[in-house]
């Protein structure tokens, strides 16, 4: 192909690459309504109203919403082999913490380290503080470890993958799978050095993949094919996925998912879902957006 074809071919797929300003004032503010972001935006919120149809989230096993409680937490530690912390408000994975077990001197991490429940309690002090959350009061959410299915724990033993679904107007747009590296610190998180995954939506097989914003067809850490494969439970992600949508006001959201041993489970929802999954699928969002426009009028 010479260079003038090229050129065309990029200025012809540049068109079709959905833009952050044109997201948010395209999509998410002319299609969600402020009243309902912090459906989105607080992860106790989201999970309760979703369970209450049904949609399987994480179990939650208590919460901390004051400094008056942090130092009381000791008790609810004993009852627990592993579990997560999070902030209900925190984006971007920041202030998640994954623990996998006991340890005689505390708790030991997904990472490795050993954590003393006066770490663990400095950390929850944080979260109620704001550290995570835009520097607002929040809460930590103590809730179940999901163990990924057998699939995606051969890509990733450092963390847990997930599953972002674009949806709008209650139809699923475009997917792809987020794969914790050893530069992401086994977070899911692309910006961070995680794995991005584009996946076929209808059948859930992987088509392309990302990292450091380059294409690769093997998992950098240990060489695994990350091309062709067929992610588990897919049936079961996409009925999830579209109940979560249709569950919600949000007209246009991210819905992330992990595909743990036991089936799919939401994770939280996005009314700003990052772009990057178009990178993923090596596809713009803006045809399929302005498809699914046509259909609304």
């Amino acid at each position: 192909m010479s260079l003038l074809s090229q050129l065309r071919q990029w200025n012809e797929n540049s068109k079709q690459v959905l833009s952050i300003n044109h997201r948010n004032l395209g999509y998410v503010y002319s299609y969600n309504e402020r009243r309902h972001f912090n459906l989105a935006d607080d992860k106790v919120l989201a999970k309760k109203v979703l369970s209450e149809v049904g949609v399987p989230v994480p179990d939650t096993y208590f919460l901390v919403d004051s400094f008056y409680h942090v130092n009381r937490i000791d008790p609810h530690l004993e009852k627990l082999n592993d579990y997560v912390i999070k902030p209900a408000q925190g984006r971007g994975g920041g202030g998640i913490v994954v623990i996998t077990e006991k340890h005689e001197s505390g708790w030991r991490t997904a990472s490795g380290k050993i954590k003393s429940n006066e770490e663990i309690k400095r950390h929850v002090a944080d979260i109620v503080f704001g550290n995570h959350s835009f520097d607002k009061s929040d809460v930590a959410i103590f809730e179940q470890r999901l163990i990924p299915a057998e699939l995606l724990h051969e890509l990733s033993p450092w963390g847990l993958p997930d599953v972002r679904i674009i949806a709008f107007n209650n139809k699923l747009i475009m997917a792809m799978c987020r794969v914790p590296t050893k530069d992401s610190g086994g977070r899911a998180n692309i910006h961070q050095g995680a794995v991005a995954i584009g996946l076929d939506l209808e059948t859930g097989v992987s088509t392309h993949a990302l990292y450091n914003n380059r294409l690769i067809e093997t998992h950098p850490d240990h060489g695994k094919n990350l091309i062709g494969l067929n992610l588990p439970f897919w049936n079961d992600v996409i009925e999830m996925a579209k109940l979560c949508a249709q569950t919600l006001p949000l007209k246009y959201l991210g819905v992330d998912i992990a595909i743990s041993i036991d089936g799919p489970k939401i994770l939280e929802v996005n009314a700003r879902p990052g772009l990057a999954i178009q990178l993923a699928n090596d596809r713009g969002l803006q045809p399929i957006l302005l498809a699914a426009l046509d259909e609304i009028e």
